[in-house]
């Protein structure tokens, strides 16, 4: 599957960025890039994966 997505952000001006989590898959950008390319491998038995609670970035 293949997305194209343009975007014209003309004047960006980022003054502060507040992060309270990350998800396990995640990706956070500010400026220009050309291509992102995600991809994922997983060679793990789903019977042998132990998924818990997320942990919270602490806030500073």
């Amino acid at each position: 599957m293949k997305v194209d997505f343009y975007v014209v952000n003309k004047c960006l001006q980022v003054g502060s960025v507040y992060i309270i989590g990350v998800s396990s898959s995640s990706t956070f950008l500010i400026g220009d890039t050309d291509s992102i390319t995600a991809s994922s491998m997983f060679d793990t038995p789903p019977e042998s994966v132990i998924v818990g609670p997320l942990v919270p970035l602490p806030h500073t």
